[in-house]
């Protein structure tokens, strides 16, 4: 009897470490080493207590393998660690087991801070934002170097800077409330949108208002820029409309951020007092924005001044959006006609920048979307808020090295690549292995070889690394 459908057979090989099914993979591990990074994780993350056992270093490329290639929590390292043809292409014995991950990113948890940011709290307060620990703080620097590193080849002026949060749903039982229903946590990062990098993140309990406290983290993001950038820019939706960052933002001779204008626009909350001056508007002056299928979108600046504005500072402009439901149809809260407002400081054509406001949603949007349905930022491996937060920064660390591979060392072809298909492409290439000559070598298809572009990759990663090491 056939053994399956297929005219073919299934054997087991003799030895199993001369064949792999992820010759690609090892790109991942090459990136980092390229990049110094390895260097920079034993200088940056130190958490063992004893000399003995798997490094930090060790345990944080087993843990970005481990996202690139698909897995999901910290048990799928046991796929890697069954595939003896990958570990021998890496050097390796064995990953850490999924105990020692685990261990590993319970170290990130720091259960004082999160009492003393309960402490700090005002009375009728729920939410609190609790500090890192030196580890977590590790972590975060280690991502910073990389995006330096990687900006300095292309040396990039230009910096986009988007902002935003998302929803981390969870069961677990420490989990908390969050506005749209659910449980879970809601983590906040920011974005350069030239570089495809993710420059700082701030993980939070699901019960923080998307507003609470964002300039602390909105500055790390403009720290971790390198210095070759001269022009700055932002965006955000209405959570950044603050005072505290529009005053920020506004003011050139800002501390802790870069000298000199950042232009942003950022969605208005709808006040009482800024919807009556978006309905004074002489009708005259909307002008025509957007015709959609069931509704007629308008724009015009309205005059509008924030009660605390100084006075002495640049006035900010209002850019108002009057949306009128076509056919006598209603919005959902009731009416026929709805106003949006942006506000901003950038000089231009209204609807030029309400259109440049927009394409946030294709940028820190879409790498959240990509980060949780592909890198496994959606699944909090625990119910400790700092292993979480680890887990989270790693998650866009590997992000953030996957974009650095396709910028540095892949194909043309490959440079919008998401993760998935970074992973059919290129990572998942079958490879027979053999010691030829005192040297090991992974022999693989010619015409796979050729899509991924394996070969002209690690040539390209090398070179950086000696660059790099030389300069």
């Amino acid at each position: 009897m056939s053994q399956g459908i297929l005219p073919f057979e299934v054997e087991l090989a003799e030895r199993s470490d001369t064949v792999t099914g992820r010759a690609g993979l090892p790109l991942v591990l090459e990136t980092m080493r390229a990049l110094g990074l390895d260097q920079v994780i034993s200088e940056q993350v130190r958490l063992r207590e004893r000399a003995s056992g798997y490094s930090e270093l060790e345990k944080i490329e087993a843990l970005v393998l481990l996202l690139a290639s698909g897995g999901e929590c910290v048990d799928d390292i046991r796929v890697l660690d069954a595939d003896p043809g990958l570990l021998r292409l890496l050097d390796r014995k064995r990953f850490p087991s999924p105990d020692a991950l685990l261990n590993f990113l319970y170290a990130f948890h720091d259960g004082e801070l999160i009492k003393e940011a309960q402490e700090r709290r005002a009375p009728d307060t729920l939410a609190y934002i609790p500090e890192e620990n030196a580890a977590l703080l590790g972590l975060g620097r280690l991502n910073v170097e990389l995006v330096r590193r990687v900006a300095g080849q292309g040396q990039g002026k230009r910096a986009t800077l988007d902002h935003d949060a998302t929803i981390q749903e969870s069961h677990k039982r420490e989990a908390l409330a969050h506005y749209k229903g659910g449980r879970g946590y809601q983590p906040a990062a920011i974005y350069w949108v030239e570089q495809d990098l993710v420059l700082a993140d701030e993980y939070r309990d699901g019960n923080v208002p998307a507003g609470m406290s964002n300039l602390p983290l909105i500055k790390r993001g403009f720290q971790a820029l390198p210095a070759t950038v001269r022009e700055y820019y932002f965006r955000s939706d209405s959570a950044c409309y603050d005072e505290a960052v529009l005053k920020w933002l506004a003011d050139p001779k800002r501390t802790e951020g870069p000298a000199g204008p950042i232009g942003f626009t950022i969605s208005a909350d709808m006040s009482p007092e800024l919807k009556a001056q978006c309905k004074a508007i002489p009708e005259p002056a909307w002008r025509p924005f957007e015709d959609r299928l069931e509704e007629t979108v308008q724009c015009a600046e309205v005059e509008f001044t924030p009660g605390n504005w100084r006075k002495d500072a640049e006035p900010l402009r209002y850019l108002a959006l009057r949306i009128t439901k076509k056919q006598g149809r209603l919005f959902e809260e009731g009416g026929q006609t709805k106003h949006l407002a942006v506000v901003t400081n950038r000089e231009g054509e209204i609807a030029d920048l309400i259109r440049w406001h927009w394409k946030k949603a294709g940028t820190i949007e879409l790498v959240h979307d990509v980060t949780k349905n592909e890198v496994a930022a959606a699944v909090p491996p625990c119910g400790r808020f700092g292993a979480n937060a680890a887990w989270y920064r790693l998650s866009l660390l590997t992000y953030n090295l996957l974009s650095a591979m396709k910028s540095l060392a892949l194909p043309p072809e490959l440079s919008s690549a998401r993760p998935k298909r970074l992973r059919f492409s290129v990572f998942t290439l079958a490879g027979r292995i053999v010691s030829h000559a005192g040297r090991l070598v992974v022999r693989v298809g010619a015409e796979a070889e050729a899509l991924a572009g394996l070969i002209a990759a690690r040539l390209r990663l090398a070179q950086l690394r000696l660059l790099l090491a030389s300069s």
